[in-house]
């Protein structure tokens, strides 16, 4: 297998790359030091397939300057993004864990606790991305990172897009991905922060059953089945799953995205009030014994916009019988033989039933508050607050909140019963009424598209339910805005609109503003980089600085290599003036024989060029913990020599030979014997005597030694 041409090469100066860690159908991401600030980071880098088509280098910059906005701890953080003629990278934090795929496949079956654990950190992060109109598209296990301490790390925000842009269709999706895909980007459809929803309910279901629930080995099938199937509710696989989680994975997973939860936000408030009561029952579905099919619908819940709890027992009624259409088709297996005992036993209860009713008005008028029964009032258009306290015989229940363009918030816009109907009271005497309650406009936030392409604006806004119009125009010189980009919105961007309001994109039409990539100056002649620079249309700010390199050789660029600039634009060049530079070298000697030393010793530095250029003194005695430095200035790379000599013994002897770096500021040694040195110069001590001396034999007298060395 060849070797990875990016492994041990450095991009940019700054990111060495150093293992293959994860391979996709469009970037492989690597392992990588980056060098400047000394931590370990995570690359991903396109394709060559990708990586040299123009368009969707543009695409890729565009989306990831709204990937780099989001800041969240269950996102993955991007650091920095490069993008040249080769290469396209994004830097993002590195993340030392698996992925929830590996986690789920070694468990088989998670326990809910852990999964419900997961699914919230999960949700978190698309509510982040979502309040900034990002919506990810390709949720699955693989995308998402586990640490050990059981965090949750979402990844791939974007990236999906752009596979959509050149293939829209299920059939040209991977495996994988189609097993968690939505019926509606199945379809080809628009998708929103909804779609997201509907792979996270899939997730949770695998996580809890330990089953996919759409699975074969033809991926269209698969896609057909999320479109039209009705998966097999998670208890029928593994019954002990909590009643209120089947509830809300069964919700999130709704064909219709109109009848699913509407936000991450919607689906964290029901998994809280789960986990606060895992007896909790939301009354989402039913399977009425006849059919053995689900039927979903609102329950009625308490005031405080929660779900009824208790024993509840919902019939096979729909949302629009539980408002008012309670209607009975007749029975039509009933067998002739019962027809007309049955026709007589109904006319029979009619009368009677006419008679009750009769007697129960009578009654209403005759009796007042001490009737079964009471009447019902028209409450809609009424503030929910100022209805309850205005017919106290009422118990009102809220069995819809939902906002609404035609009324305002806590305004009634719906009950169950009809006014001006008799209904019978309940135990506490008081008629029950369920109503549903406005929760007003709803708004969102604009977002700052200043920018984004014209498409990605209009998606961005569609995402978050408003509607966009386009108008082209000119963009200023200060603005700088590329043709075909966002210049801004009106309203502006943060401003807080309605959900379906109109938001008037302004598109740049251009100051026909070229964009060039910066080259690789560094190592370049400064006549071929004003040569390079005059071909793509960029100043130079030319300086001087000392350099080992050869005069006029650049040695430092800003902007670096791969930036994109507009054309017209000014790159500084620094270029070597020829002269070597200066530094100032710090020569350190440890652990010195100081016990055998004493006086005052000198080390000299000398080269073969310049002889003695430094010099230093010390005093033996004077060195509490044996260690010398020593400062020695000079210029460029110099082989130096140092030597040592003792003011006592005269005696002078070579401690190494160096390499001194002193533009740097570093050395290395060539050789090196620092304590033979110290050793060889110091004043030798008489060694004690155990008995006298023989006599010694006379000897002829000779004269003394002319240089005042020691005699042998």
């Amino acid at each position: 297998m060849d070797k990875d041409k990016f492994i041990g090469t450095r991009l940019d100066g700054r990111y060495e790359l150093t293992e293959l860690v994860g391979e996709g159908g469009m970037a492989n991401v690597y392992r990588a030091i980056d060098v400047l600030d000394n931590r370990m980071v995570a690359v991903k880098i396109l394709k060559t397939e990708y990586s040299e088509s123009e368009e969707f280098q543009r695409r890729f910059r565009n989306e990831s300057k709204a990937i780099a906005v989001m800041s969240h701890p269950n996102i993955v953080k991007i650091y920095d993004m490069g993008f040249s003629d080769k290469v396209q990278y994004i830097v993002m934090e590195y993340i030392d864990g698996i992925t929830l795929k590996d986690y789920i496949d070694s468990e088989r079956v998670l326990n809910w606790k852990d999964a419900v654990h997961f699914v919230i950190q999960i949700l978190r992060a698309l509510q982040h991305a979502h309040n900034r109109g990002i919506v990810h598209r390709d949720i699955k296990p693989q995308n998402i990172m586990l640490l050990t301490d059981g965090t949750i790390k979402v990844m791939d925000f974007g990236i999906a897009k752009f596979a959509r842009e050149e293939s829209r269709t299920a059939t040209d999706q991977a495996i994988g991905t189609v097993h968690y895909i939505s019926p509606e980007q199945a379809r080809g459809d628009v998708t929103d922060a909804k779609s997201d929803i509907y792979s996270v309910g899939v997730m949770f279901y695998e996580m809890l059953t330990g089953k996919k629930p759409f699975d074969t080995n033809n991926p269209v099938s698969i896609a057909v089945m999320h479109m039209q199937n009705v998966a097999v509710r998670p208890r029928d696989i593994n019954p002990n799953i909590p009643s209120g989680l089947e509830e809300i994975i069964m919700h999130a997973m709704e064909k219709d995205s109109s009848k699913r939860y509407q936000s991450a936000t919607d689906m964290i408030r029901d998994i809280e009030a789960f986990k606060a009561d895992n007896q909790i029952i939301f009354g989402y579905y039913n399977v009425p014994e006849s059919s053995g099919r689900t039927q979903y619908f609102t329950p009625p819940v308490q005031n405080d916009g929660r779900p009824q709890r208790g024993n509840h027992t919902y019939d096979n009624t729909s949302q629009d019988d539980y408002y008012g259409n309670y209607t009975n088709e007749p029975d039509q297996e009933r067998t002739k033989s019962l027809v007309i005992p049955i026709l007589a036993a109904v006319t029979f209860a009619v009368v009677v039933v006419a008679a009750i009713i009769i007697f129960l008005i009578v009654g209403q008028s005759t009796s007042g508050s001490n009737s079964s029964t009471d009447e019902v009032p028209y409450v809609i258009g009424m503030n929910y607050e100022e209805a309850v306290l205005n017919y106290p015989n009422i118990e009102f229940k809220v069995a819809e909140e939902d906002y609404t363009d035609k009324y305002d918030v806590d305004i009634i816009y719906k009950q169950n019963i009809e006014a001006g109907q008799f209904v019978k009271k309940n135990d506490d005497g008081k008629v029950e009424l369920a109503v549903a309650v406005s929760k007003g406009v709803q708004k969102v936030q604009i977002p700052d598209l200043t920018n984004y392409t014209s498409d990605e604006a209009e998606e961005a806004l569609k995402a978050l339910g408003l509607v966009a119009e386009l108008k082209k125009t000119q963009s200023t010189s200060e603005e700088n805005i590329e043709a075909g980009h966002v210049i801004k919105t009106d309203p502006e961007k943060l401003t807080e609109v309605a959900v379906g309001q109109t938001v008037t994109i302004y598109v740049s039409q251009g100051v026909a503003v070229d964009e060039t990539d910066v080259p690789k100056f560094v190592g370049m002649t400064l006549e071929e980089a004003q040569k390079e620079c005059e071909h793509r249309n960029l100043k130079v700010e030319v300086t001087e600085e000392p350099s080992t390199e050869e005069k006029d050789v650049v040695i430092k660029q800003d902007p670096e290599q791969g930036k994109v600039v507009v054309s017209g634009s000014t790159v500084k060049l620094t270029v070597s003036n020829g002269e070597e530079p200066e530094g100032e070298v710090s020569y350190g000697l440890l652990n010195l024989p100081t016990s055998s030393m004493s006086g005052m010793y000198t080390l000299s530095f000398t080269t073969d060029e310049d002889g003695v250029i430094a010099s230093y003194q010390f005093v033996a005695e004077n060195l509490n913990d044996g260690s010398v430095t020593a400062k020695v200035k000079g210029k460029g790379s110099k082989t130096v020599k140092v030597s040592v000599t003792s003011s006592q013994s005269g005696k002078t002897a070579p401690v190494g030979t160096y390499t001194f770096d002193f533009a740097n500021k570093t050395f290395t040694a060539s050789s090196e014997s620092i304590n033979q040195a110290f050793a060889s110069v110091a004043v030798e001590t008489t060694p004690a005597m155990t008995e006298p001396p023989a006599p010694a034999e006379p000897a002829p007298a000779e004269p003394a030694p002319a240089d005042g060395a020691e005699a042998g």
